[in-house]
């Protein structure tokens, strides 16, 4: 299928990311880098040195410390995701969410697959890739388990409360140690997740050069070919957003 090309050959910014999903992206973006890091720390804690216990290590590495600031970027991540959630809904080009029930999307899901296996020289030109979509969607999945298993662990000890009574009853019907290792390997699979997602974007910086990495900063794209995806910014009058 032949890609339509704007007219005279000329390039065109859309403007896709709202400030409300850039600015939680980066904040969900430093808060998974400190929950992992902290996340390590708290299972295999650094000794204060030869005949030291690391509970009682040095106060900048005593375990105390780091399991607060986990739990505290564990409520900064959550109020950021809940809040980045809530930019979905009410801002257009935010909605991450794929039309997965579609032939239109299945379909061009496989050709980007095939496209980044190497299986086929180009795609068509998206604002938002579908493949990518799809993954967000999963990766949504994975910080919801997160939250959810890290939640009921933090308030374990305090079976009392609004808080307790949401998230406790999860551990009484599997068990804390099922709790403990589904939060450690989905942690894993997100920083997995993570770093393909950073190879990706700058692969397609550097390959299809239509400011991938850049948009997640300015909330822009700039296309030379019309985006296969464009219905998807039209708001209820056909409209879209261009610079």
């Amino acid at each position: 299928m032949a890609k339509l090309v704007h007219p005279k050959g000329q390039l065109k910014k859309y403007y896709i990311f709202s400030p409300f999903l850039r600015i939680f992206h980066w904040i969900m973006v430093w808060c998974i880098a400190g929950l992992f890091i902290t996340g390590l720390l708290i299972m295999d804690p650094i000794s204060g040195g030869p005949g030291h216990e690391p509970t009682f290590a040095d106060w900048r590495l005593s375990v105390d410390l780091i399991r607060n600031i986990h739990f505290l970027l564990g409520f900064i991540f959550t109020a950021s995701f809940t809040l980045r959630i809530y930019g979905w809904i009410i801002n257009r080009g935010d909605r991450l969410l794929p039309k997965f029930w579609t032939t239109k999307y299945m379909e061009e899901t496989v050709e980007v697959a095939l496209h980044y296996s190497l299986l086929k020289y180009s795609h068509k030109p998206y604002l938002r890739n579908p493949l990518a979509r799809g993954s967000y969607l999963a990766l949504y999945v994975m910080v919801l388990v997160e939250i959810v298993t890290g939640f009921a662990m933090y308030y374990m000890p305090n079976s009392t409360g609004v808080p307790a009574s949401i998230f406790g009853w999860s551990i009484g019907m599997y068990g804390e140690m099922i709790f403990h290792w589904v939060h450690h390997y989905f942690a894993w699979f997100i920083m997995f997740f993570a770093m393909g997602h950073v190879y990706m974007v700058f692969r397609a910086d550097l390959m299809e050069r239509e400011g991938e990495a850049a948009s997640m900063f300015s909330g822009t794209k700039t296309l030379a070919h019309i985006p296969s995806d464009i219905d998807d910014l039209k708001d209820k009058k056909g409209h879209i957003a261009e610079d």
